[in-house]
């Protein structure tokens, strides 16, 4: 039974979105928030990023977006007293900090009981000297290795071993940060160093080389009485040497024996046993030798994980909210499955149908990055398809990926024998299937060939035709998916929750999706953004499902489709019903059809459902709020600037360009330097300034191949020649601006004017940003607030909308406004505006976009934020060594944090904080780089003496990146580099800046 001795609780969150933990935790902290507050306690929870729903303040009953610092959970354990932390739902950052605040001895003054995992168990699952210890009691078999807390101990270990390659893994770290593969002495001393260095107990454990064999997870929880239940098994497709993030992976795990299943389901249970995990979930990880099947453990982690998620996904089984009532005293015997609500969670999910993940990558937005996959892990997101045969999920999960090679990373060469057959298979029938004409096809053809996850789109392309074609067919033969249920125990039960999945499989009496002849109330679908991508990620999400919430709030049946396994809309119970499916025109469309939707919603999941928009239409979907026509008109790069013009704003001077010739005409006649943008792109994909000819024919080349691949993603998109290619004067010395609004066709009202921190040329995604404004005019934000108005009703906005513009800065003061671009739906910016303003801009749309007006919702003005508040941005240049970290039109940031104060020098300062680049106080060396004497600064950063780079010359790519490597801030920005000394000089003190939560804001402010 539940714990009657706590009374409130303490959770810490993830932070920002970094590689190697992403918005998997939002999703724990949401369902743990949610268990919690369900049994009656009092639910305090710290998190520093603003796009999480966990941080909604209708969650927790206080919440802190603060830094995720010992001294700021310090001062919010003081203020709050709970009772008890719960670290193992937060990630690694979580984790972390819980075992920092045990060893400053925070926890045992103010009384707060560690629950879910203790210090020791955490101790024995990270410490690798601990764990070794531990499994050798079990009698698992371990990699030969040692654990060195310094360069020299680590070679002794490399010495004693005895061979190249070594692995070397640092502990208490995630995503394998600071670990990777040693070839050599020379890359072994440079990754050992980096290891110690990232390590929170500055220890790495070097170990004998797996690379090569099979690997295998094993998502287990386990309650204080002793039971225990293997929820998921997981199978890596890429084999040991490839981190488990970066894996190709597929659920159940189809390439071991029963007897070696039951072997490994048994030791990871006994794992869990011997580390004393006693009230949770942990993962657990094996490799196997293809060759002679020894097995050996790898690692555990005493916590939920990125693969937690996906299991909960997979299953249906909700790892994290089971974990925060274990923590609190239930047992699996007492919990009910929410799935089908008769049995308990004792119960093993039994899968009939398989899972693919797949990996989504960035790499080729970091231009000089190692393409090469390795221990440390470099996937931005990831996609999860669900088929009734691994084929078909496997081919669902190539197109979730939503790039022209998905495999690109990957070498198939070293998969298992037995899915080598699998793609050798599909890759042969499509050979075959390239043998035929249109006209040869057979409905039994056509039917086989979608059983195995062909696409229409894929098999226009074998039959040298177009979609619609194909479409048009399979349809005339009634070729139509079937809808799978997702029910955790494989039909033995009825599902109450609805959480489907399409197969062409034959059915054999599996049960369907069933709907109402006539549903009693409107149905609409809104449409997530698929895999995180740099450009499209948790922001996105969060409106959706904001989305869903306002929607379901009003009466309507909210049917979401989305293929993130990461994130909180792919919840089963965020909407009424969920399908989980690529987000391509023909999956959306047969669920639209099948559930007979009113209409469906592409504003709030990025571009992906954007570029939809057109298509679905054009097959009878109402897309409602802003028509897809005058999105696309936004998009237009000749229409956009002459309507600016007819609006009588100033813009830079420009020129379209369909062509390098032309792209250099227009640049000759408005002066370099000039900035190139293409169309159709997320991210500033192919954005850059060009300060000569070279230059610009370089970027305009790679920003028409840009342009065209997303315009061919969808055959409603222009053609090549007439994808246009804006080249604008870049205008040098401007303060740009974000402007979030919501418009309902006649009422606009401005959420929030953001002011960048980064002059113009830095990524809107990737600048600092502050509201309200602090060096605007009021008769600049009165402009502004007028312009706003304007364009919402001449692109006859119905939702969201976001403008950036910016004002160049001249010695006199102000010289005008300038328009740079106007997106009529979400924009990333939108769940940092509604925890500013304390009004989710999101649900408002989703209203106005339903039927409904701001005067009928009752926002009809703009409200001021209740404090300065600044959004800065959180970069993976550490993943990626060598890259350049200098600041660029094109977005690098993975995520953000959020930061509030009074004073907007120290809300600035916060940010730096939050984000892990802190300013550093007291004594300390600041090194404004100089174009000489190079080596003398290289020493310094080499021997962690200097604290903080500057270098707005951009002169050393190496030594930022060496800087970046070792965490040491680099400020490459005379304005960030002013905002951060001024925010040192504001005088902080904690005692009279307390923390401050977001329901006493709200308080304060009404």
């Amino acid at each position: 039974m539940k714990r009657s001795d706590i009374k409130s609780i303490l959770l810490i969150g993830a932070g920002p979105i970094v590689i190697g933990q992403g918005c998997e935790f939002d999703y724990s902290g949401v369902q743990a928030v949610k268990a919690l507050k369900g049994e009656g306690y009092r639910v305090v929870l710290v998190n520093s990023n603003p796009a999480t729903v966990m941080t909604d303040p209708e969650r927790a009953d206080a919440t802190y977006i603060e830094p995720l610092t010992v001294d700021s959970l310090t001062a919010i354990i003081e203020k709050e007293r709970p009772d008890a932390l719960l670290p193992t739902l937060g990630g690694q950052t979580a984790l972390n900090l819980a075992m920092e605040l045990h060893r400053a001895g925070v926890l045992a003054k103010f009384g707060v009981e560690m629950i879910g995992a203790n210090a020791d168990a955490i101790d024995r699952a990270e410490d690798r000297n601990l764990f070794k210890a531990a499994m050798t009691r079990l009698g698992l078999d371990l990699p030969r290795s040692g654990s060195a807390h310094s360069l020299e101990e680590a070679k002794a270990i490399a010495d004693r071993i005895g061979s190249w390659p070594l692995i070397i893994r640092p502990g208490f770290t995630l995503g394998g940060t600071g670990g990777g593969i040693a070839h050599d002495a020379a890359e072994f001393e440079t990754i050992v160093s980096g290891g110690l260095a990232a390590s929170l107990n500055h220890e790495v454990l070097v170990e004998e080389s797996l690379i090569g064999w099979k690997e295998f997870e094993m998502e287990v929880m386990r309650d204080k009485a002793g039971n225990a239940v293997i929820v998921c098994s997981i199978e890596n497709l890429d084999p040991m040497g490839v981190h488990t993030g970066d894996s190709i992976t597929v659920a159940p795990v189809q390439t071991l024996t029963d007897r070696e299943y039951q072997a490994m389901r048994d030791d990871s249970i006994a794992v869990l046993r011997e580390i004393g995990i006693e009230t949770g979930g942990s993962n657990v990880q094996w490799a196997v030798d293809p060759e002679t099947g020894r097995r050996i453990i790898i690692e555990m982690n005493p916590r939920v994980s990125r693969s937690s998620a996906l299991a909960s996904k997979a299953t249906g089984f909700p790892i994290a909210k089971i974990a925060a009532l274990l923590a609190v005293g239930f047992t699996l015997d007492e919990l009910k499955n929410d799935i089908t609500r008769v049995t308990q969670a004792c119960f093993e999910p039994a899968l009939d149908y398989g899972v693919v993940k797949m990996p989504r990558f960035a790499v080729e937005t970091f231009p000089g990055a190692e393409a090469r996959l390795g221990t440390q892990m470099k996937s931005v997101g990831e996609t999860m398809a669900i088929g009734r045969t691994f084929k078909e999920a496997y081919r669902k999960a190539l197109r979730s990926l939503e790039v022209a090679d998905p495999l690109r990373y990957h070498d198939v060469s070293t998969f298992d024998p037995w899915f080598k057959v699998q793609i050798a298979e599909m890759a042969a029938y499509q050979d075959w299937l390239a043998t035929l004409s249109p006209g040869d096809v057979t409905p039994d053809v056509l039917l086989q060939a979608k059983s195995m996850g062909f696409s229409d789109r894929e098999l226009a392309a074998v039959w040298r035709t177009d979609e619609n074609a194909v479409r048009k067919q399979r349809l005339g033969w009634n070729i139509r998916p079937s809808f799978g249920v997702v029910d955790t125990c494989a039909g033995e039960f009825k599902a109450v929750t609805p959480y489907y999945y399409s197969s062409y499989f034959p059915d054999r009496g599996r049960p369907q999706s069933t709907l109402r002849a006539t549903a009693p109330r409107r149905k609409i679908m809104v449409l997530g953004g698929g895999p995180n991508r740099i450009g499209q990620g948790i922001e996105f999400d969060w409106c959706c499902c904001h989305a869903a919430f306002a929607l379901r709030k009003k009466g309507y049946e909210v049917v979401m489709v989305n293929s993130n396994p990461e994130t909180v809309s792919t919840d089963y119970d965020t909407s009424d019903r969920l399908y989980f499916e690529p987000l391509t025109f023909e999956d959306v469309m047969e669920v639209y059809e099948h559930e007979g939707c009113d209409g469906v919603i592409v504003q709030f999941g990025g571009q992906t459902p954007l570029n939809l928009a057109q298509r679905l239409k054009s097959a009878g979907a109402k897309v409602i709020g802003t028509s897809p026509d005058d999105i696309d008109l936004a998009e237009d790069r000749d229409y956009f600037r002459a309507l600016v013009d007819e609006v009588g704003m100033r813009q830079p001077p420009s020129g379209i360009a369909h062509t390098v010739e032309e792209a250099v005409a227009v640049a000759a006649r408005v002066g370099y330097p000039v900035l190139v943008r293409p169309s159709f792109v997320i991210g500033g994909r192919g954005m850059a300034i060009c300060r000569g000819e070279g230059e610009l024919k370089k970027y305009v080349g790679e920003a028409i191949g840009m342009t065209a691949a997303a315009g061919g993603a969808l055959a409603t998109r222009p053609a090549e020649s007439e994808t246009p290619i804006l080249v604008d004067k870049f205008l040098q010395h401007a303060v740009e601006l974000d402007v979030d609004c919501v418009s309902d066709g006649v009422t606009t009202v401005i959420g929030a004017i953001l002011e960048h921190v980064e002059p113009a040329g830095c990524h809107s995604g990737d600048s600092a940003s502050v509201t309200p404004p602090v060096s605007l005019s009021a008769a600049t934000v009165a402009e502004i607030r007028a312009y706003a108005r304007i364009f919402a009703n001449r692109l006859k906005v119905r939702g969201l909308m976001n403008l950036q513009l910016a004002v160049v800065k001249s010695p006199e003061g102000e010289d005008g406004i300038f328009m740079i671009e106007v997106n009529p739906r979400a924009s990333r910016t939108v769940p940092f505006v509604s925890k500013a303003i304390g009004v989710s801009l999101a649900g408002v749309a989703a209203r106005v976009m339903a039927g409904e007006r701001l005067s009928e919702i009752g926002f009809t003005r703009e409200i001021a934020p209740r404090t300065v508040c600044v959004k800065e941005a959180v970069f993976p240049y550490a993943r990626f060594p060598g890259v350049d970290v200098t600041l660029s039109p094109e977005m690098h940031s993975t995520g953000e944090v959020m930061a509030m104060d009074a004073d907007a020098d120290l809300a600035y300062l916060k940010s730096q904080t939050a984000a892990g680049t802190p300013v550093p106080s007291g004594d300390f060396i600041f090194v404004a780089v100089p174009r000489e004497n190079r080596d003398a600064v290289a020493g310094l950063v080499k021997s962690g003496k200097a604290k903080w780079i500057v270098d707005v010359n951009r002169t050393d790519l190496e030594l930022r990146g060496a800087a970046v490597c070792r965490g040491i801030p680099v400020t490459t920005t005379i304005a960030g580099f002013k905002a951060a000394v001024c925010g040192m000089a504001g005088d902080y003190d904690a005692a009279s800046h307390p923390p401050v939560s977001l329901q006493e804001l709200r308080v304060k402010a009404g």
